[in-house]
């Protein structure tokens, strides 16, 4: 650092902190603060550095509290025929058009069963439902962003495989900023998933309402895979239970509209897994650390085997071995205790939503 960032630094720090000492080498800055109130002034200083192009990491050492500094690294340019805004907008509107066809022929094929309605206008509610709730999730996490002062980028959409698979495999947003104590890294990650599954449950009770129920002679009639079977959340038989249609001795026929809440719920759930840098993740390392973080990831992915999700499985194992989580800039300062508890409604959150197999339901 020059003379006049090193200075400026100093000032920074001096004027929140009380400074015992001061460490000085070529790469970095290091001071020493006698401070117990030092978890909101840490906010206030990693805020004002950053702005500045500094970072700054508070570490515990034989009872002594350091604080770091050293430069932000430049961040990576993108590509130089297209935006990050442009490339945004461009797999928005292929997840859209991808959304749109799959929902047309989902229609169709539950129209060859039981018609339920013109496959376009299904088509555009699905992709209402499932952009949605997509987006909603997203917004989730860019308002508690924009709440803590956490820059992040506009949601990137995820094209899948219409039709033979799925239409797409979500959104994700990058951080621009410095996640600073373990209740911001916290508060971002769970606002996601509450945002999107408020949505999720709005859309089951409506696709519970378009799908309709199938006479049981009609059921025995039809080829063998004629009907998508796939297991069910609580959340799920709530919806269809309000108009009747739950229960063994009930053969629902999946609207579109229906397919996109259980998606909801799905992504909903494996979000909430404690595993590698989804949210649950994200929660589960600002609530127990780094190590037992790593455990948690190992028995997410166990659970997703149980539960057949093998390539979700198989990918939560391959990427966490390289990059395992979040550290946030503040790994000293403990979760609060307030959202301690709140943790306990996130692992009730994942359980209702959890796609739980027929073999259990009806027994």
């Amino acid at each position: 650092m020059g003379e006049p960032t090193q200075e400026q630094v100093i000032s920074i720090v001096s004027s929140i902190f009380n400074v015992r000492d001061i460490n000085i080498t070529l790469e970095k800055m290091e001071f020493e603060i006698d401070d117990e109130d030092f978890k909101l002034k840490f906010v206030t200083l990693a805020q004002k550095l950053e702005s500045i192009g500094i970072v700054c990491f508070l570490k515990k050492s034989n009872e002594r509290l350091l604080i770091q500094v050293n430069r932000l690294p430049p961040e990576p340019g993108g590509l130089k025929f297209l935006s990050r805004a442009q490339i945004q907008r461009i797999l928005f509107g292929v997840v859209v058009a991808f959304v749109m066809v799959d929902g047309y022929y989902r229609t169709l094929g539950v129209n060859s069963i039981a018609f339920i309605g013109d496959p376009f206008d299904f088509a555009a509610l699905y992709t209402l439902s499932l952009v949605g709730i997509l987006g909603v999730h997203e917004a989730g996490h860019l308002v508690a962003a924009r709440i803590h002062k956490v820059r992040t980028s506009w949601p990137y959409f995820i094209p899948g495989i219409p039709v033979i698979g799925l239409p797409t495999f979500g959104a994700l947003i990058q951080s621009r900023g410095l996640t600073i104590n373990r209740d911001i890294l916290f508060d971002i990650a769970i606002a996601g998933p509450l945002a999107g599954l408020v949505i999720a449950i709005i859309v089951s009770f409506y696709g519970a309402y378009t799908s309709p129920v199938l006479d049981e002679f009609v059921a025995q009639s039809l080829p063998e895979g004629s009907l998508q079977e796939l297991n069910d959340s609580i959340l799920m038989q709530i919806a269809l239970s309000a108009y009747g249609k739950g229960g063994s001795d009930v053969q629902v026929i999946m609207s579109p509209i229906l397919f996109a809440a259980w998606l909801g719920f799905l992504i909903t759930f494996l979000n909430l897994l404690p595993a590698w840098q989804l949210d649950g993740g994200h929660m589960a390392r600002a609530l127990f650390g780094q190590r037992m973080h790593r455990f948690a990831t190992y028995g997410s992915v166990a659970l997703l085997f149980a539960l057949q999700y093998h390539i979700m499985a198989l990918f939560i194992l391959l990427f966490s071995s390289k990059n395992t989580s979040v550290r946030p800039l503040d790994d000293v300062s403990p979760l609060s205790k307030n959202r301690k508890y709140l943790y306990i409604a996130v692992i009730v959150i994942a359980f209702l939503c959890a796609p739980i197999p027929h073999s259990i339901w009806f027994k």
